[in-house]
Order: structure tokens, then sequence, then C-alpha cells
């Protein structure tokens, strides 16, 4: 089951939707990992990841962009304070406003933004394939729970149709004992065998619902609603030959597709693109600014002027001459109007700004160190989780291998369950065995039976972990 859980579904389930299913429709394979994918925490929690590594790289697109801010502000001046119409000292209570719009872009920054929008990107990428991994991952556990309800539901059948043959039997027996043909002890053993076989039934019962149970669980079902499924016909390949896998051939052919392995190829390129980013705090940048302001005042008058003329005194060789000057003398007429203010205050400026780092506190060296360090941890990590995968292929191969061999022995096993029922059957018939010799029989057979469809179905479940380490799509028909 472990092994199975880490399986990515990549090439393995076409999804169908499962809208307008009830409780009287049977769910393909298909139809459950949707229904599971759907109401998954877990996936949710995936694409919020997803959507928040999409919002990262928007916003270090937008960085590119120019920063516009305006600002307005209000106040009112007590006591001696400054007049801001006349710049001369003023005791009067003198309300006032200003208004600014200031912006600037960034013209170089030694590539971070560039560097940052590539990362984002990467990272969204990575975030992806986890994702991906970990819908795959519930969609495989829903598989293997189907296939072990099918192998339950199929158990079941045998065990029925033992009690059948076990009732039938005992029918049988009744009938001989009041021939005189089978003494009455008899009657015991195939009555302890029917009630053997009904515990049998019951067992298998149980497991069904357990089974379904545990399908419901992955899926979020309500365990009160019911869930049929569907039966395929499900066979073993007639060229299925475990021993001829070839584990470098499925391992490389694996590194290519399985998600946690591209996503830990994304991350090391983002940690790469880390080590750009720590650089660029070592180069200049260089951006442009801008600012509109303006001020308004209720200090502010208008004034006209009018001409005046003025008598002066002036000394010319120590005799005193008198003349006059004409003057133009200020005359306060009311308060200007506020728009009249903000449009004669109207002041602008632009600028440029170039910063060079030259010291600060070793931050950038040290980034540009933890950056390298990052990617050799990224590395390890992809290192190991290539291992794992090694590691999954090759158990996944030992285990086909291993459940071929079972299931070569429980059809042999079988067979020979099969030939002394056969022969138990006839012994019994012709009053050569008694009851519980031919009960013996049976109940082996049951056992061969219920051993052979277990190793069936163990022998199909590694074939298709192989199977999809070799990229082909898994089906169970």
């Amino acid at each position: 089951m472990s092994n199975f859980a880490k399986l990515s579904l990549g090439g393995i389930l076409g999804l169908l939707l499962c809208t307008g299913l009830n409780a009287q429709q049977r769910w393909s394979l298909q139809q459950c990992v949707e229904y599971a994918t759907k109401n998954s925490i877990s996936i949710k929690q995936a694409q919020n990841q997803i959507n928040t590594a999409a919002l990262a790289l928007k916003q270090n697109q937008a960085n590119r962009l120019p920063q516009v801010n305006a600002s307005v502000s209000g106040g009112i001046q007590f006591g001696r304070t400054i007049d801001p119409t006349t710049n001369s000292f003023n005791s009067q209570n003198i309300t006032s406003n200003s208004l600014s719009l200031s912006g600037g872009i960034p013209v170089y920054s030694g590539g971070q933004i560039k560097n940052s929008i590539t990362q984002s990107r990467i990272d969204m990428e990575a975030i992806r394939y986890d994702a991906a991994t970990t819908a795959n991952t519930l969609a495989l556990n829903v598989a293997a729970n189907y296939l072990n309800v099918l192998l339950a539901e199929e158990q079941l059948a045998i065990a029925k149709t033992q009690l059948d043959q076990s009732r039938l039997q005992l029918a049988q027996t009744e009938k001989l004992i009041e021939a005189g043909s089978r003494p009455r002890n008899e009657r015991l053993d195939a009555l302890s065998q029917v009630a053997l076989n009904e515990q049998t039934v019951v067992d298998a019962e149980n497991q069904v619902t357990l089974r379904y149970l545990a399908l419901k669980q992955l899926m979020l079902l309500d365990p009160a609603q019911e869930l049929l499924i569907e039966r395929p016909e499900i066979t073993i390949p007639a060229n299925a030959n475990p021993d001829a896998f070839v584990i470098e051939d499925i391992y490389n052919g694996a590194l290519g597709t399985q998600p946690q392995i591209l996503a830990g190829q994304k991350r090391r390129e983002s940690a790469l693109i880390g080590i750009d980013l720590a650089k660029a705090g070592m180069l200049p940048s260089l951006s442009l600014f801008g600012n509109l302001n303006s001020y308004a005042s209720s200090r502010a008058y208008n004034y006209s002027f009018q001409s005046q003329r003025i008598s002066q005194t002036a000394f010319f060789n120590g005799q005193p001459v008198s003349f006059e000057i004409e003057s133009q003398i200020p005359v306060q007429l009311g308060k200007q109007a506020w728009t009249d203010q903000i449009n004669q205050n109207f002041g602008q400026s632009i600028g440029m700004q170039l910063s060079i780092p030259i010291f600060n506190n070793n931050r950038n060296r040290i980034n540009m160190e933890r950056a390298k360090i990052n990617v050799a941890g990224v590395d390890l990590n992809n290192e190991q989780a290539k291992q794992q995968l090694k590691t999954d292929i090759q158990t996944a191969i030992a285990n086909a291998r291993a459940a071929r061999r079972s299931y070569i022995a429980a059809q042999a096993a079988e067979e020979a369950s099969k030939l002394a029922f056969e022969n138990a059957q006839q012994r019994f018939d012709i009053g050569a065995a008694n009851q519980l010799d031919f009960n013996t029989a049976r109940n082996n057979l049951s056992r061969a039976q219920m051993d052979l469809t277990r190793a069936k179905f163990q022998y199909i479940f590694n074939l298709k972990q192989v199977e999809f380490y070799q990229g082909r799509q898994i089906t169970l028909n």
C-alpha cells in the first residue's frame, strides 16, 4: 500500500466528471478519483499554494511599473508661527492645506526585477508539480482501495458459493441418512460445515463493509451514503514477465515523468537564480523620480497696487535738495481663493537617484553565501528523491517477481485442491469416505480458491506499479 501511494497519476487515469451520480448508480474508478480530488482538503491547500505563487509572480512583474502616490494634508497653527504666505512671524491662528503627487520608476537594479520574475515563474511550476504529487497520491490511494473492494467482493462470492454447496450437501446427506445409506452422525458433520461456511460469509461481508468504508473515507464521502462500484473484468496480461524488467531502463524513464523529480529540478533552477539575486545587492541601482506640489493658507490675500508720490530730501555738496519719487503701495483687497492659491503655488520637480553599495555590514556577501548553501541543499534533496525513486522501482520489480511466483504456486495449489475434492466427492458418493473427509477436502479447495484470488490481485497490483514507472497508462480493464 505504501509503495502504491507514492506513485504519480500522470498518464494513469483520465478523470471523468461525476455530476449526477446517485446512490443506485455504480461508480467507476475514474469517478471515485474525481470525487475525492474535488473534496480533498490537501488538494485545496495545494491549490491555495499555487494561487499564492501566482500572486508573487504578478507582484514581481508589477515591480517594473512606476510607483505613484498622492498626499493631502491640512492643519492649524496656534501662537507665534511663521505665516506661509509672507514668511514672517504671526501670532494669529493660521489654517493651511498642502497637496502632493510623487512618483518614481526603477531604471536599473542589477537585474533584480528580471531575476525575481524568472524565479517566481519557476517556483510556481515547482509548486504545480508538488500539487500534482499530492493529487496523484490521493488518487492512487483511492485506486488501491478500489482494488481492495473488488478483492473483498470476489472472496465474498466464493464464500457464498461454498455456503450454497454445503447446504446442498446437508440436504443430500439427510436424504441418504433417511435411506439408511449413511450413518446419522454424518448429519452433525454436515451441519458443522454449514455453520462454518456461514461464519466465513459473515467475515467476508464484514471485510467488504470495511473496505467500502476505507474507500469512502478517502473520498470524503458520507459513510451513511450507499456506494456501489463497477466490477470490471480483471485479467493478468498473457505477456506479463516481471523477470524481463530492467531496473536501469525503467529508472531512467521515470526520471522524466515523476512530478517529485521534476519539482526538484525546478527548485534547483530557482536556487541558481537566487545567487544572481544576491549578486544584485552588490551592484548599483538607478531610478527616476518626480514630484508635483502646492499649498494654500487662510492668511493669503489678494492685493492691488496704488501709485503714491513721496517727497525725499538729499544733500548735494552740503546743500539739501528736495525731490519726489513714485512708489507702488500694496492695498489688501480680500482673502485669496483656495483654487487661486493652488494654481499660484504649484511647483514641480524631477530628478535621478544613483545608489552605489559600498559597505552594508557584510549583508550582501552573507546573502551570497546563503544562496550557494541553498543550491547545495537543493542538490542533496534532489539526490535523495532520486535514490528513493530507484528504491521504489527496485521494490516494485521485486514485488512483481515475487507475486508472479506466488500466483503460479497458488494456481498449482488450487488445481491440486480441486482434484482432491473431486476425488473425495467420488469416494463419498460410493461410501468410501465419510463426511469429515469430504468437508476437509472442500474446505481445502475453498481456502485455495481464496488464496488464488488474493495472489491474483496482488500480482496485478504489483504489475500496475511497474507499468506506471514505465510510463504506460494503467487501467483495470
